[in-house]
């Protein structure tokens, strides 16, 4: 074999080792290069951070013998260089520059593009979903989704663009633009699925109107999930109850977390071994109201595992802790006191009935292999069960009753303890409309049931 025969192996050995160190950053989703220290001069340098591309390549040049006499060769090269005093490679080629390692991930993206270009046409047919979103830049991005089946059901997101403008007639220009680049034709397009704004969803420039002129036959859904999403937001946030319960939740996480000190004393309470904390709730996503709510009052008709227990045992001792701020000790007696009343354990238990209703649909709505037929009956199952729920209150204020009887058993265990929690519903007074002169007739007060005095 001539020299140069040689060489070409040995190159092509390094260079398969390097592509499999970048399928696997990719992989796991892990950034390639540092901020610095890239040079080849620098490598031998085990003190810096190089970046993971490097470093990985570095540590296997220890146990490779072929990586490891490149490695040395390119480290000596370099320093020869950089001795000269001269600006660029020059004719030096590493294979370790960030020139070679951007061209390798541009190399491995349009291969992936091809293939999934590929198994589209092999499909005959396919949906696409269109969102955009701000990113850190304040530059609207849309991703382009494909929802495809081979032998199973493939949902691949094909691109990120820029998004200059937001009506429904650019949007399809976009959409038409990303699927001539893979070479499919939009024809075959046979469904959409967006979000419910006007430029998705308008009668006349909507963008799935206008989508409809190049694919006739294409159905316009508005996404499931997140139609769910925006109910339950509403939802929880409509009655003054729910969001008085779910902005104590936060509240109290938030509390909690903002001072080590109080964390100390979460510890110190906590009978949890692996000492979880209190979830904060997100201003978007219905679900981390579901946790929140979870992990303090536990599953419906079943509190083993909350922890409201230790949240009011936390609570109580910072209220008596006299070296806390006034403020602090003031604002952790105002969450006992709302803690401990009736209404906020049946609204919770309210909410966990529903949450056990729709927390399994949210989360297969999200799947990726989701089967349609599957998700339909969920929908209607969970419609049924949510209409037998709005008619069963004696069934949550039995699940009240029982979670009462559960907390006020584990604080009776507790020495030294005051706390109690409420076993029914507050008396409301009777408002009385005042007499005028000379009326006689008293008004005749009605009594109300304890589920009218709920549902008011």
């Amino acid at each position: 074999m001539s020299l140069r025969a040689e060489q070409v192996k040995k190159k092509r050995q390094v260079m398969e080792r390097i592509v499999d160190v970048i399928k696997v950053i990719g992989k796991c989703g892990l950034s390639y290069r540092g901020d610095n220290e890239e040079a080849g001069y620098s490598l031998e340098n085990i003190a810096v951070n190089h970046g993971n591309i490097l470093e990985l390549i570095l540590l296997l040049s220890r146990y490779d013998i072929c990586l490891q006499q490149h490695v040395n060769t390119c480290i000596e090269n370099s320093k020869k260089q950089h001795e000269t005093g001269a600006k660029g490679r020059g004719a030096l080629v590493t294979l370790l520059s960030k020139e070679t390692f951007n061209k390798v991930v541009d190399v491995i993206g349009q291969l992936i593009k091809l293939t999934i270009a590929e198994e589209v046409r092999q499909a005959g047919m396919f949906s696409v979903q269109l969102d955009t979103t701000q990113d850190i830049s304040s530059k609207d991005q849309c991703s382009i989704i494909l929802r495809y089946v081979t032998d199973v059901i493939q949902e691949r997101l094909i691109a990120v663009v820029d998004c200059e403008s937001s009506t429904g007639q650019s949007f399809v220009e976009l959409l038409k633009k990303v699927l001539l680049n893979f070479n499919i034709d939009i024809g075959t397009c046979v469904g959409n699925s967006t979000d419910g704004a006007a430029n998705m969803q308008g009668q006349f420039r909507g963008f799935s109107t206008l989508l409809s002129e190049h694919s006739p036959n294409q159905v316009h859904i508005w996404c499931y999930s997140h139609l769910l999403n925006l109910v339950l937001a509403d939802t929880t946030g409509s009655v003054v109850e729910s969001a008085s319960l779910f902005s104590l939740l936060n509240d109290i996480a938030v509390f909690l977390r903002e001072s080590y000190k109080r964390m100390q004393k979460w510890e110190e309470k906590s009978q949890d071994t692996h000492h979880r904390r209190l979830c904060p709730i997100g201003p978007t996503r219905w679900w981390a109201k579901d946790q929140a709510l979870s992990k303090v009052f536990g599953c419906f008709r079943n509190p083993q595992g909350a922890l409201f227990f230790e949240v009011l045992m936390t609570l109580d001792t910072i209220v008596e802790d006299k070296a806390q701020k006034p403020t602090v000790r003031a604002k952790a007696k105002g969450f006992v006191e709302v803690l401990l009343k009736y209404e906020t354990v049946l609204t919770a238990q309210l909410f966990l009935r529903i949450f056990e209703l729709i927390s399994p649909l949210s989360k297969y709505l999200q799947t990726r292999g989701m089967d349609i037929i599957t998700a339909q009956r969920l929908v209607e199952g969970t419609e049924e069960g949510l209409s037998k729920c709005a008619r069963d209150f004696e069934g949550v204020k039995c699940a009240a009753d029982e979670f009462v009887k559960w907390a006020n058993g584990k604080l009776q265990e507790e020495e030294e303890c005051e706390l109690v929690v409420q076993a029914a519903l507050s008396e409301r007074r009777i408002r009385k409309k005042k007499k005028m002169s000379g009326e006689l007739a008293e008004d005749e007060q009605l009594m109300d049931s304890k589920a009218q005095l709920w549902k008011k």
